[in-house]
């Protein structure tokens, strides 16, 4: 009688894990037609992009650098005098006449300037398609696992049913003479042991969502 108690403790629990694991199922079915814009919420995307963004914006400002520093235009919006006199004062002493500096002077320096921002701006690309290759790669690997784990679940249920109606069987037969205390027992426990299986399934697949909702960046809703 202590182990149809134990059985019986062990199957309640089992049964009421199963239809929590069932209800949130039912609340989780991944949609069809995910799109991968879902993917920019990633940290490690996110995180690339802008890496990507200033590596482009550096570009512009070492492009900036080739530009001398005046002013064009004086009062009323007119030609500057600096604007004149660069135009038409012999380079020599055009910084020593109106002290603005020459940056066509450094055009050495400035035209390796650029070239280091772009090459750092195509490591970036580079380094933003190799983070969205390898989230695309995750949300794979999660979406292969999650179906697994949901067949696994789905064929240990139908072996907990069979296990189920063995047991029913089982005690009628008890009943009617045709079995041994012994076999109920077995039967039970076999079923009760399905049921435990098909709950680590159900927490298996549950986990397998949760890792999909991780790579998927929090989930599919936008």
């Amino acid at each position: 009688m202590k182990t149809k108690r134990v059985l019986f403790v062990v199957g309640f629990l089992a049964h009421k894990a199963k239809n929590l694991f069932r209800i949130l199922a039912n609340r989780r079915k991944v949609p069809a037609g995910l799109p991968s814009e879902l993917l920019e919420r990633r940290p490690d995307v996110r995180q690339a992009e802008e890496i990507m963004v200033a590596a482009n914006a550096q570009i512009g400002v070492a492009k900036a650098a080739f530009l001398p520093n005046l002013s064009l235009t004086g009062l009323g919006g007119l030609e500057s005098n600096a604007l004149h006199q660069f135009i038409t004062a012999p380079s020599e002493t055009w910084y020593a006449a109106f002290n603005v500096s020459q940056p066509i002077f450094q055009g050495g320096a400035l035209t390796s300037g650029l070239k280091l921002a772009r090459a750092n701006w195509q490591e970036s690309v580079l380094s933003y398609q190799q983070t969205v290759q390898n989230a695309l790669e995750q949300v794979s690997n999660g979406l292969i696992a999650f179906q697994k784990d949901r067949e696994f679940r789905e064929q240990q249920e139908r072996l907990t049913d069979a296990a189920r109606r063995t047991d029913n069987y089982s005690e009628v037969l008890y009943k009617n003479g045709g079995a041994s205390y012994l076999q109920v027992l077995t039967s039970e426990t076999n079923y009760f042991s399905a049921e435990l299986n098909l709950v680590q399934a159900q927490l298996n697949e549950r986990l397998a969502l949760a890792q999909l909702y991780q790579t998927l960046g929090g989930g599919w809703q936008q």
